[in-house]
């Protein structure tokens, strides 16, 4: 079994910053995919950054240039750093890892708040 436990979440005022990490424990042999999801209240879990295992990465358009994901191969981290963040960045932010080539775990959540 797998767990993903995330921390780095909480209150910034309008134009901070906030790195997220996500660290996978358990059984891994491999992680495939690694990935940033945030759900606002009221809307669905929309994806914000992925990387794949080649290192590849994707950003949602609404974060592109204030969004930046890593990983640490090492620690089985993968990292969201958010710069410039806006009101609209508010949300409950979860990790996403495909592990094993077929496993899927989500993280529980962090709720980042970005308010004056």
């Amino acid at each position: 079994q797998v767990q993903l436990v995330e921390s780095g979440g909480g209150l910034v005022q309008p134009g901070g910053s906030l790195r997220l990490s996500c660290a996978a424990s358990g059984s891994i042999f491999s992680i495939n995919t690694m990935g940033w999801y945030r759900q606002a209240p009221g809307k669905e879990r929309d994806v914000v950054a992925s990387m794949i295992s080649d290192g590849s990465t994707n950003y949602a358009d609404s974060v592109k240039g204030r969004f930046t994901i890593s990983r640490d191969n090492a620690k089985n981290t993968v990292y969201l750093q958010m710069n410039s963040l806006k009101p609209e960045d508010t949300a409950v932010y979860y990790c996403r890892m495909i592990i094993n080539l077929r496993e899927i775990y989500w993280s529980k959540g962090t709720l980042v708040t970005v308010s004056s």
